[in-house]
This record gives C-alpha cells, sequence and structure tokens, in this order.
C-alpha cells in the first residue's frame, strides 16, 4: 500500500510538471509588443530648443504647473546629470531586464486576458525607493535609478537591508508585486493572518507570472535568508501558534514579522540574531501555496479570497 501511494504520488507530480510546461509552452508563444521607453536618457540629452519636442513625446512626465525653466534648470542641475551618466553606464541597453518584463507580460496576458500591453518607461527620481515602480492600466515608471547596485555610492546611508534589493535583478520582480497589488482583494487588514495572507497572495502572484525568478528574488532575501526561512518553518509557525499571534491585531505585529526589516522580532536573542524580516510573509506565502495545491481554484479566483477561506482550506503543514 505504501508503494502504491508512492506510485500515485510521482505520477502526479510528473503529470503536474508535463501540464505546467505545457502552459509555459503557450505563453512563450504569445505575442508582446515592447519598446521600453528611456526618458532617463530624453530628459537627460533635453536642451532649450528642444524642450517642447520632451514635453509633447511624454506629456505626463511634465506637470504644468512649473515653467519650462524649472525643468531646464533640473536637467542642468550636477546631481541630476550625474544620476544620468551613472543609469546610462548602468543600464546601457537595458536588454535583459526587456527580456523579463515581456515573459511577465506574457504571464499576465494568459492569467489576465484583459491586460493590455502598457507604455513602459524609465526615469530617474533622485533614488525614491519607495516608489522603484508605479503601474497603471496604461503606464509603467520605473525609476531606474533605485536599480544600479547594492554597493553603489548613491546609496550610502541607506540600510543595507533595504539596498540588498537596489539591483538589476529587481525590476521585474518589483514590476510584479505592483501588478499584484492591482488584482489583490481584500477587507481592511486587522489580524496578522490578514497580513500574512495579503502577501502571501502577492508571492504566489509572482510564482505565476515570474516563475524564472527564484524564491529568494521574489521576496527579496539573500540564499542564506531563503535557506533559513525554509529549515526554520516549523518553529516559526509553532511559535505563532503558541503565542497566539496569527488572530491578534496587534498594531505592533507588522512591524516584528510583515514590513522590511533586517531581522524578524522574535524577542529570541538566538533567533533574532540569524532570522530574516518579513517572516509573516514568507509564512502566509506558504499557506497560498497549500491552498492552491489542494483546491482547483484558479488564479484571478484565489486573490480575491477572504484570508479565513485560503487558511481554513490550506490544509497547511510546515515542513520539519
Amino acid at each position: 500500500m505504501k508503494n502504491f501511494s508512492l506510485l500515485l504520488l510521482i505520477l502526479f507530480s510528473a503529470f503536474s510538471c508535463k501540464k505546467d510546461n505545457q502552459i509555459e509552452k503557450e505563453i512563450a508563444d504569445i505575442k508582446v509588443d515592447l519598446v521600453i521607453e528611456r526618458f532617463d536618457k530624453a530628459f537627460g540629452e533635453t536642451t532649450a530648443e528642444n524642450l517642447g519636442e520632451t514635453k509633447r513625446a511624454y506629456p505626463f512626465m511634465f506637470s504644468e504647473k512649473y515653467p519650462d525653466s524649472f525643468w531646464l534648470d533640473k536637467i542642468n542641475d550636477t546631481l541630476q546629470q550625474q544620476l544620468t551618466a551613472e543609469t546610462e553606464r548602468v543600464f546601457t541597453e537595458f536588454k535583459e531586464e526587456t527580456i523579463d518584463i515581456k515573459k511577465l507580460f506574457q504571464h499576465l496576458h494568459y492569467y489576465f486576458p484583459e491586460f493590455r500591453t502598457p507604455r513602459v518607461v524609465t526615469t530617474l527620481s533622485n533614488v525614491d525607493y519607495r516608489n522603484k515602480v508605479i503601474v497603471t492600466d496604461t503606464i509603467v515608471l520605473i525609476s531606474i535609478d533605485t536599480y544600479l547596485g547594492s554597493e553603489h555610492e548613491f546609496y550610502q546611508g541607506i540600510q543595507s537591508y533595504l539596498r540588498q534589493n537596489f539591483n538589476k535583478d529587481q525590476v521585474v520582480v518589483d514590476m510584479a508585486g505592483a501588478y499584484a497589488n492591482n488584482y489583490i482583494f481584500q477587507q481592511h487588514l486587522k489580524s496578522l493572518l490578514d497580513e500574512m495572507i495579503y502577501y502571501g497572495k502577492e508571492l504566489y502572484f509572482k510564482d505565476v507570472v515570474i516563475p524564472f525568478k527564484t524564491d529568494a528574488e521574489k521576496i527579496g532575501y539573500t540564499p542564506e535568508q531563503i535557506e533559513w526561512a525554509a529549515s526554520n518553518e516549523a518553529e516559526v509557525w509553532r511559535f505563532f501558534v503558541e503565542n497566539e499571534l496569527l488572530f491578534s491585531t496587534d498594531s505592533k505585529l507588522p512591524n516584528r514579522f510583515i514590513n522590511p526589516a533586517p531581522f524578524s522580532k522574535f524577542y529570541l536573542e538566538e533567533i533574532d540574531s540569524e532570522s530574516p524580516g518579513q517572516m509573516g510573509r514568507y509564512m502566509g506565502w506558504q499557506i497560498v501555496r497549500a491552498f492552491m495545491e489542494h483546491n482547483d481554484v484558479s488564479l484571478k479566483d484565489m486573490l480575491q479570497m477572504e484570508p479565513m477561506d485560503i487558511f481554513n482550506n490550506s490544509n497547511f503543514k510546515p515542513k520539519k
């Protein structure tokens, strides 16, 4: 009987892999007309003579409340020129990023047929890392001065746990996260579990639309951090359950386990010193993965479900 169950598991896994491979082949055949518009370069090359032309090409980048003199002063600003030079040095072609963005859009077209390929525009934001990517139905803005490399001199003074994701490989990850937020619906987040499931949805969304990225890249961990999270999954879950945190509405919990931080705050010295931040998001991710594994629900429908429905039907068991 044990051997029979093992055989069934092997056959199911083989069938699932074959199905996934077929879906990926279909997705790869979806045509996407994508041109990355380098506004950062265009703005840096703008002069008083062709400012009007640049404004007509990118009207959404120029607020009407500022006169032309404001924009010309900005172009000639020393810091702006340094940012322009560095982004052009790091992103000479933007080739690899374009390939990744095209793959993302192909997946979005497949899972959300109503999706329409937007204009994708790169810009500079004076390293506004809180708004690295802005997504609307028609336009995507990418602040590429926030992806120059985690050790870049422009980022000195920014905490290391934040700048570890200021790298090229995070461009499409941040785009996927921004799109996830447009598709996820949940009522007001009240408990820790609500927060966990919300970000679990976001990370599972990344599983589906950027499967070519690693788990570490999707959540913004280093390889060592994702290994710690996977190895300590059972202990973290036990801590949440034994301390009755899942359904708690304590306002301090998001800062301890959800929000970006150098480590998660269990208030246990031996764990805090080793753990990555956002362990609540990681655990929510595993719950949503378990739910999708045990239920025949589409991605679109899952993103609309209430947290308790997902949790109660997930049959979640942490890895030991």
